[in-house]
């Protein structure tokens, strides 16, 4: 079970949870339990999360831009972002979130940035999918890309966003230059 009495305090302290977001079709793994803690949020989902898990209860389902925050945050829907897990490939439907006042991009997925305060395992793990000290995604992604066209147009418009810094849910934060390093990291779809 999710229930964590202090992580549930540091949260209460910083105001009303309004949202519960689902970021992409892989990690929804607690949101169950989340909304029985923040019945009065509104849980919002990546397209065809639903039809993965119809037990979950989703309020909104995000399509391109059509969530709209408070003035300091943005999202958009990386359409055309997939991942090879063998034997397959997925859709990932991942959300990418702009923070405006704090210059912050905030991904799960779409890149990664493991370094030597990891273990050993993830360490290797890092180098064997090419995300070991880079912000980028791992080959992975690049051999599962079937729609060119949509994931450049995606990355385009989350590099138009002035972002310095970068949250991911796998790796370190990189807190600076953070910008050009995903630019490079996806050099290989922009250009």
């Amino acid at each position: 079970m999710f229930f964590n009495f202090e992580l549930v305090n540091v949260l209460d302290n910083l105001g009303t949870v309004k949202y519960l977001i689902a970021p992409n079709l892989f990690h929804y793994l607690y949101l169950t339990e989340c909304q029985q803690i923040y019945h009065q949020a509104e849980t919002l989902a990546p397209p065809g999360l639903q039809a993965k898990q119809p037990s979950l209860k989703i309020d909104k389902t995000f399509t391109q831009d059509d969530i709209q925050f408070d003035s300091q945050l943005e999202s958009t829907l990386f359409e055309g972002f997939q991942v090879l897990i063998f034997p397959k490939i997925k859709i990932v439907n991942e959300i990418v979130f702009y923070h405006i006042d704090t210059k912050t991009l905030i991904i799960t997925d779409s890149a990664f940035n493991f370094d030597n305060t990891f273990p050993f395992v993830t360490q290797l793990a890092a180098r064997v999918i090419g995300s070991y000290e880079n912000l980028k995604p791992s080959w992975l992604e690049k051999i599962a890309l079937r729609d060119r066209q949509k994931a450049k147009q995606s990355i385009g418009k989350i590099l138009s966003w002035d972002f310095g810094r970068v949250i991911m849910g796998h790796g370190q934060i990189v807190e600076t230059n953070a910008k050009q390093e995903l630019a490079a990291g996806y050099q290989w779809l922009i250009s």
